[in-house]
């Protein structure tokens, strides 16, 4: 019985874990790594196609993102997740392959303008589409025997549509151990969702630590700051721009300004118009609308019962079209404006921010974390000017955080989670948190909870039947070139496929196969020219 780790150790984004026990290798999780990464995650100990399995904890991508590169890569095991997690995946990986194969081509085609050699996207489409079909939607609280020696279950953990730890049960001979993966710990009080579940026992606990440094606010006026917000700016003729998550952030702000509007919080500007620019939040939020009997709290559930629906309202309007999105630029009313990507990396935020930055009566509203070495994060803490679609942009807008409007339990709900445990597990592993916060947490836990803890680095390896460390390697500090290595890794890996593909191809062959063989030849031929340019 092996636990290794590999993703979100010492970082946040990137979760990824290795489980060996039972005759059977699988995975919880299989995140991409989003911002600046700090230190080099260690590769899967096996190949893909040889992986049984995968527990997937939740839908957002620092923990999903990867799985169409693993299936594009040889993996044809099953999925785990709960039913929700499922339906979001089936909209999250498509609109993340689309914004893979977006970016390299608009890279390609200055690179071929340039004479530079071009780079494949990391995933496609068709490697989205596929790898939804193996995904397999459970119930929460549903144990699962998924072979001889492993089982499972999936806990509400509060924190996205469909979120879950995951506890697993494993017995090997005479060797029984129970590890639990805490996913990502909600926030209490969160709206539309219900609070996290706690578990009562394991023998070890691999926990997350991303707000295990500090507290929020106690219980703050998220409508009231928010109204005031709006208030201010359409005072002095501006307009509110948040990037904002699609999933979940996006319809607990919809469920902010329905309240704001109904009490008629925003003077003197009548009934406002607020756009949400994201065909992904569109898609999601017609996913929250299915699920309302299973994953909505007592508070909204009411909304529902006396004919309200929580997350929508009059002028609210969805841009669907990139035409649609660009039309929001023209209009010279005062609006709020929600749009992805929550940490500005990605997606249609980005054209927002180069129409609203520059001008000091807009304010840029953050309502999420924001990893280090995202635009977002650079917002944040004061950066004067960013590059957008190659121009220099003033940052003369107002830019505010919600503090304490987060998905992620701060640190007391963290402590509060841990101490659930009514029977002392023998180890927390501390992981998807900042270099110095995951110390600090582990030691936090050991010092004032009295809980065993330590914060491993992607590559160490724990013996889970003798309780002990095989590997505990020095950590990796990532270098500059880490994003043309990823490429060229990602090149090499497709390369490895299409040989595995092509041998599948002429085993399985009584002479009909030349126009296939030659089609395969062909894409050999040009991923060799990428690898060695």
């Amino acid at each position: 019985m092996k636990l290794m780790f590999i993703g979100a150790d010492h970082e946040v984004t990137g979760s990824c874990h290795y489980v060996e026990a039972c005759g059977k290798r699988f995975l919880v999780d299989y995140g991409m790594e989003q911002g600046k990464n700090v230190y080099e995650n260690a590769e899967l100990p096996v190949n893909p196609s040889e992986i049984d399995f995968v527990l997937l904890t939740h839908a957002h991508i620092d923990h999903s993102g990867l799985l169409p590169l693993l299936y594009a890569n040889g993996f044809r095991g099953s999925i785990i997740t709960t039913k929700a997690t499922k339906e979001l995946c089936d909209i999250m990986l498509r609109d993340s392959a689309h914004i893979q194969e977006f970016e390299a081509e608009w890279k390609n085609r200055k690179a071929r303008r340039s004479g530079k050699p071009e780079e494949p996207p990391l995933y496609t489409m068709d490697d989205a589409v596929s790898v939804m079909e193996q995904f397999i939607g459970c119930q929460y609280n549903e144990k699962l025997e998924l072979s001889r020696g492993i089982s499972v279950r999936f806990t509400d953990i509060g924190h996205l549509l469909g979120s879950a730890s995951i506890e697993v049960w494993l017995t090997e001979a005479d060797t029984q151990k129970k590890l639990v993966f805490s996913g990502d710990i909600g926030n209490n009080n969160q709206p539309l969702i219900k609070d996290p579940h706690y578990t009562e026992s394991a023998d070890y606990v691999v926990m997350e630590s991303t707000y295990g440094d500090r507290f929020h606010e106690s219980h703050p006026d998220y409508v009231g700051e928010l109204a005031g917000l709006i208030q201010k700016t359409f005072d002095r003729g501006g307009n509110v721009v948040i990037p904002s998550f699609a999933v979940e952030r996006t319809q607990e702000l919809l469920y902010y300004i329905r309240q704001i509007k109904e009490e008629r919080r925003v003077k003197d500007h009548g009934d406002f118009a607020v756009y949400v620019d994201s065909p992904l939040a569109v898609e999601a939020t017609n996913v929250f609308q299915e699920n309302i009997h299973d994953t909505f709290d007592e508070d909204a559930m009411a909304l529902i019962n006396q004919g309200i629906n929580p997350i929508t309202f009059s002028n609210l309007k969805l841009s669907i079209t990139s035409n649609d999105s660009k039309a929001i630029n023209f209009d010279e009313d005062r609006k709020v404006i929600i749009s992805a990507s929550g940490m500005c990396e990605a997606g249609r935020i980005r054209h927002h921010l180069k129409h609203n930055l520059w001008k000091p009566e807009n304010t840029i509203v953050f309502v999420g974390y924001q990893a280090y070495g995202t635009l977002g994060r650079a917002l944040v803490e004061g950066t004067k000017e960013v590059r957008l679609f190659g121009e220099t942009i003033k940052v003369e807008a107002d830019v505010v955080r919600l503090e304490g409007m987060s998905g992620h339990a701060d640190k007391k709900g963290l402590s509060v989670w841990a101490e659930a445990f009514k029977d002392q597990p023998e180890k927390f592993f501390i992981v998807h948190g900042e270099d110095e916060t995951c110390d600090s947490f582990a030691q936090y836990l050991e010092s004032e909870c009295g809980r065993k803890a330590e914060a491993p680095y992607s590559g160490d390896i724990f013996d889970l039947a003798a309780g002990e460390w095989e590997l505990r390697v020095a950590p990796k500090k990532v270098p500059e070139s880490r994003k043309s290595t990823r490429r060229a890794n990602a090149v090499f890996a497709r390369l490895l496929a299409a040989g595995e593909r092509m041998m599948s191809v002429i085993r399985k062959s009584e002479g009909g196969a030349n126009k296939d063989l030659a089609r395969f030849a062909d894409q050999i031929n040009a991923l060799c020219d990428k690898w060695e340019r």
